[in-house]
């Protein structure tokens, strides 16, 4: 049975690998420029001597999530993991559980 996901991703939650040039404004400013893109979040998260781990949380109302993996891609980047997504018609935030 095939399933077909009609569905706004409304904030997105990425890990990036990506060089030191250019530079994380850059980066940020570029992904920023998507059509499906209202902000752009990014937070170093990691630094050694060639790449830079990088997290980046995106929302808008319909991101396209293939569109901003092509400018990271296009800028040298590389999609590490998708570690949060929301969808639907408004964004929940998480709610706190005992784990936390």
């Amino acid at each position: 049975m095939e399933y077909t996901l009609m569905t706004h991703i409304r904030r997105l939650v990425i890990d990036v690998l990506k060089p030191h040039e250019p530079s994380t404004l850059e980066f940020a400013q570029q992904v920023s420029e998507a059509e499906s893109v209202a902000g752009v979040n990014a937070s170093v998260i990691e630094l050694d001597r060639e790449v830079q781990n990088v997290k980046f949380t995106i929302e808008g109302e319909s991101i396209d999530y293939d569109t901003v993996e092509a400018i990271i891609e296009d800028a040298g980047g590389s999609v590490h993991s998708v570690d949060q997504i929301a969808c639907g018609e408004y964004i929940v935030e998480d709610a706190p559980t005992p784990q936390d």
